[in-house]
């Protein structure tokens, strides 16, 4: 009898001390993410994509992952806090910076994430990235291109991504490449041919400051912007807008819109039979999937800037092992849009592993310290580091142009980086029969 009870005491101590610990193993076994994106209204289809990315993306890191070579792909979890797995909340902002505000919030005080990602919707972000500074909680920002948002002093919000002073410098380097005969399969083009330019802008945060950038831009390069238009992304009709860009007799039309907006006017624009030598969009819906599916070679000769094209996986091997993943699973390439929110969780797993804690101060000073190799990201880019303000600089942006091939398919061709150029240039634009 004294045998048994001096087992079983210790036996009770034991298990006792392990209860009381459980907690402490487990407070490491996932890393809550905030995830912010349009789920539902007018930009659900590109929310939906963004979504996906980032899951596919999240998965590459808690499981190991054959096929795909990149560290982070064998490390089952964060190797710096032990294993612990990624896991992505997802909140629904509708597009709208109030409700993304609101979610914000309560997923830092309910959700008690360690860390916020999103918008898509540069509006949306610069809510979103408001209460991220007033909590002290780190975002980074995979999606959103308003220069602004990396000109406010915040001293808790990084962007992965390049913005639209860089992508519209891009346009203007083409612009400018086209009078030198540069581009590919393109004989020297008169500048005459190119120098009155007109836009078409949706008018949130994003759109307008795509505007004033492609005003100075314009100014800066010698072109004339002959006019330039402000319109509602959510307007059921654009055919006022449509004709006082053609009324102008524009050489070279440029557009910043979301999906449902770039259809619209893109349609519009085919009714009236408009006529212009360079029909070139700012990304967006310009570069989502269903844009080609939905207008097919209504897009034949039709210039989007973007970060990732699908014809980049012949170059970079990683990028087609992921983009086939998401393209197994999906049944659609990586786009600019999708890819950039690859490499946010990317950057987020690295400054995470980094930190080698969940202390948002640790996190801050390994975002201000990241280095991601070039190698290791999907995007034709340098890497990932942050300057003083939280602008990754490391990043480029690509011109790519739609083209109708001998099967009657739309594929996306990059036209910009010339270095890059997968196709001859289709010059000037073909309009529309």
């Amino acid at each position: 009898m004294k045998y048994q009870k001096s087992v079983f005491i210790p036996i009770v101590v034991f298990l006792s001390l392990l209860f009381m610990a459980a907690p402490l193993f487990a407070q490491e076994k996932e890393i809550k993410i905030g995830v912010l994106y349009p789920l539902s209204g007018a930009a659900a289809t590109i929310g939906r994509d963004l979504q996906r990315a980032a899951e596919l993306t999240a998965d590459i890191i808690n499981n190991k992952t054959q096929g795909v070579d990149i560290p982070m792909a064998q490390w089952g979890g964060i190797p710096n806090l032990k294993g612990a797995k990624i896991k992505l909340i997802f909140a629904d902002h509708r597009g709208e910076p109030d409700r993304g505000a609101d979610l914000a919030k309560r997923l830092i005080l309910d959700d008690k994430v360690a860390g916020l990602m999103g918008a898509y919707h540069s509006s949306v972000t610069k809510t979103v990235s408001a209460v991220a500074e007033r909590y002290g909680i780190p975002m980074i920002n995979d999606s959103s291109t308003s220069p602004e948002l990396t000109k406010r002093g915040f001293k808790w919000f990084w962007r992965t991504t390049p913005h639209d002073d860089m992508f519209n410098k891009d346009l203007f380097e083409l612009l400018k490449g086209l009078t030198e005969g540069k581009v590919k399969g393109v004989k020297a083009v008169p500048k005459d041919n190119l120098k009155n330019v007109a836009y078409a802008c949706e008018n949130t945060e994003w759109g307008s400051s795509v505007a004033k950038s492609l005003e100075a831009y314009a100014k800066e390069y010698g072109f004339n912007v002959t006019k330039g238009v402000l319109y509602n992304a959510n307007s059921p009709d654009l055919t006022s807008e449509a004709k006082t860009l053609v009324s102008v007799k524009p050489n070279a039309m440029l557009f910043a819109s979301y999906l449902s907006d770039s259809l619209l006017m893109i349609r519009t624009l085919k009714g009236m039979k408009a006529q212009t030598n360079f029909f070139w969009g700012q990304n967006a819906g310009f570069e989502m999937a269903d844009f080609a599916k939905m207008l097919g070679a209504d897009i034949n000769g039709v210039l989007t800037r973007t970060v990732f094209i699908a014809k980049i996986t012949k170059v970079k091997k990683v990028a087609g092992q992921v983009n086939a993943l998401y393209k197994k699973k999906y049944g659609d390439d990586l786009t600019g849009a999708t890819a950039r929110s690859v490499v946010g969780i990317q950057t987020w797993a690295y400054v995470l592993n980094k930190a080698g804690s969940t202390d948002p101060k640790a996190i801050q000073k390994a975002c201000n310290e990241i280095n991601i190799p070039a190698n290791d990201l999907v995007m034709p880019w340098a890497g990932v580091k942050f300057d003083a303000t939280g602008q990754n600089i490391l990043g480029r942006g690509l011109i790519g142009q739609y083209q109708k091939t001998k099967e009657g398919k739309i594929d996306l061709e990059i036209i910009y980086p010339f270095e890059l150029a997968t196709a001859n240039m289709i010059y000037p634009f073909p309009g529309w029969n």
